[in-house]
């Protein structure tokens, strides 16, 4: 048995890592900056949004396809620009050019910077452009929608923007966990307002357990990037905490997850076969036990990472499901 495990360890040493980008790799111009946005991390929007888009479903209301496609993919361009500008301050602390131990594509920054495929000015203008481009878009959807919506969107893009940006630099202070709960939870609210034209508290119920699936993404991403954020100053929870007593923090988050929705429709506020929403809760437990036992082996974390990930995405596409079946829907 012991030499069955050595064998599996000596061939995961072999295994092709995912490479990182490269200037050879990405001539494109437009591809470049398409690819500095780490689109495969925007698809907890997409389905933050469809979340949003079926608690209006849900409550009768009847779902308009142009708000609802200009919805999705204007908070798609604010989470960009979100990413983008956390590789801009996060290159300008130094923690991602001193991560050796990160698990690339998931921790460390998008290397664009570091890999010298965009300049540390470029990938900043191009970031706050993004977060720009979103406002007028805003200002129509507050128009067509409600005055208030303008607060929800306000609130996001300062959650987004503050995240690692000075003087606020949340995650740098503690607080990243809950500005990434909020931000999601924001985003599936401000999904069902568009088309509600009005607060419910029904995407609250809805949203809540994935926004916090959402920041365990984040929390566990903080692992394999300890000690690069920790040298450049840079005092997460995990920093804070130290890798053995933060693990303790991805339990306590994905609790709180499962947990939500599940008081949710003791409550009434959800469905009961909302519970199959809870289906993807094995994915996390996996994922904490190979956090418990590899905390401070970054190498070793990659299968955790992803299914965190899967947690994630899984939890919020099928409640999404759910809550869009037309007989589901209270009378």
């Amino acid at each position: 048995m012991l030499r069955r495990m050595t064998e599996i360890r000596t061939r995961k040493q072999y295994l092709p890592k995912p490479l990182e980008p490269t200037l050879e790799a990405l001539p494109n111009p437009l591809l470049r900056y398409f690819a500095a946005t780490r689109p495969a991390f925007l698809a907890v929007t997409f389905v933050g949004c469809l979340l949003g888009l079926a608690t209006a479903a849900f409550s009768g209301i009847a779902v308009g396809p142009a708000l609802a496609t200009a919805t999705l993919f204007f908070a798609l361009v604010a989470h960009a620009g979100a990413n983008v500008i956390n590789d801009y301050y996060d290159a300008l602390s130094g923690c991602d050019g001193a991560n050796t131990e990160r698990q690339f594509p998931f921790t460390g920054g998008s290397r664009f910077i570091q890999n010298g495929i965009l300049s540390l000015r470029a990938t900043g203008i191009f970031g706050y452009s993004l977060l720009a481009a979103v406002v007028p878009a805003g200002l129509w959807l507050t128009a067509v929608s409600g005055s208030e919506l303008m607060l929800i969107g306000l609130a996001g893009l300062l959650v987004g923007w503050s995240y690692s940006a000075p003087p606020l630099k949340l995650q740098s202070r503690g607080l990243g966990e809950f500005a990434v709960t909020a931000g999601w939870l924001l985003v599936v609210i401000g999904s069902d307002f568009v088309q509600r034209h009005g607060f419910a508290f029904v995407p609250v119920a809805a949203g809540l357990g994935f926004a916090l699936l959402v920041a365990n993404v984040l929390y566990i991403n903080q692992f394999p990037d300890v000690k690069a954020d920790a040298l450049a100053g840079k005092k997460t929870l995990v920093v804070r905490l130290g890798a053995t007593r933060a693990r303790w923090g991805y339990v306590v988050i994905a609790v709180l997850a499962y947990g939500w929705p599940l008081l949710m429709v003791l409550r009434g506020h959800l469905p009961v076969v909302a519970l199959v929403a809870l289906l993807p809760a094995p994915a996390s437990i996996a994922a904490a036990h190979q956090l418990w036992f590899r905390a401070a082996q970054p190498t070793e974390l990659t299968p955790a990472l992803k299914l965190t990930v899967l947690a994630a995405s899984a939890h919020g596409l099928l409640l999404a499901i759910i809550l869009s079946m037309p007989w589901l829907r209270p009378t």
